[in-house]
């Protein structure tokens, strides 16, 4: 029995760890490097633009964007089920590489919701799937091409490795207070620079993202996670920084950094 005790402990603490400190890596996986540019097909991103319109707060005081996960109406969580449906009857191979981008960040942001409402009432999303994975990144959610696929496949085997774009941190969103804000347009071909343009700047201004607190700085997590995306954080940053921030990281190197994440839940 004690042995029994002492393997489970070393297990959470192994998960206590990876879910602390680790991030997956940038891996491309082959299935998904192709695309047709020539392709005329747009994809249909109206239901899940309806349903942003009818539950999630973009004009928040706190300047997170919050979603009503406890006031969904069922027929709505039909209609989410249905976009999520109608998006992985797709084969986005045959798409342009632009409808790409916007069909795998919507599809990653539809599924996190769709997750979020199945256990709903829920305090974080590290409380989905198993015990011991605090988070439900890693669980098979989705089929496409009739390949099984989990929402880390979809951030880390193809939006990251195929686009090589640090922004797409700030456009998948974990359901979390500390991520960069759901979106409240849904990506189109037509729309995703601009709008990964915009998150960019309204998480790097906002405290969670980059703030100067009590003699040094602290940022989000996403830049330890994934400091492989940003090789000149400093530059990166100052790219998209007001004047005020602009100024402070002028005056104040980024040598003496704290990480910080708020895994709350992203509801009013």
């Amino acid at each position: 029995m004690k042995q029994i005790s002492a393997w489970v402990g070393v297990v959470l603490l192994s998960a206590l760890a990876w879910g602390a400190q680790a991030a997956p890596a940038s891996e491309p996986w082959p299935m998904w490097q192709a695309s047709q540019e020539q392709a005329s097909l747009r994809v249909d991103h109206s239901l899940w633009q309806d349903v942003l319109n009818r539950y999630l707060d973009d004009q928040h005081a706190s300047g997170i964007n919050r979603f009503a996960y406890g006031q969904v109406h069922p027929q709505d969580v039909r209609q989410l089920d249905a976009y999520i449906r109608a998006l992985t009857a797709i084969d986005p191979r045959q798409l342009s590489r632009a409808e790409q981008k916007a069909y795998w960040i919507n599809l990653y942001n539809a599924v996190t919701v769709q997750l979020m409402l199945k256990a709903w009432p829920v305090s974080s999303i590290r409380k989905l799937g198993a015990w011991y994975a605090l988070g439900p990144w890693d669980d098979e959610v989705v089929v496409v091409a009739g390949q099984g696929l989990t929402l880390n496949d979809i951030e880390h085997r193809i939006l990251r490795p195929i686009w090589q774009d640090a922004r797409i941190h700030y456009a998948v969103n974990c359901a979390s207070l500390g991520c960069p804000n759901l979106a409240s347009q849904a990506f189109t071909a037509e729309n995703t620079e601009r709008l990964l343009e915009q998150a960019a700047r309204e998480f790097i201004n906002h405290p969670r993202g980059v703030q100067w607190q009590q003699g040094r700085w602290q940022l989000s997590s996403i830049y330890d996670w994934y400091s492989v995306d940003f090789p000149d954080l400093a530059a990166h940053l100052a790219q998209y920084a007001d004047a005020s921030l602009q100024a402070l990281l002028k005056q104040h190197p980024l040598s003496d950094v704290r990480y910080d994440y708020e895994w709350a839940v992203n509801a009013p």
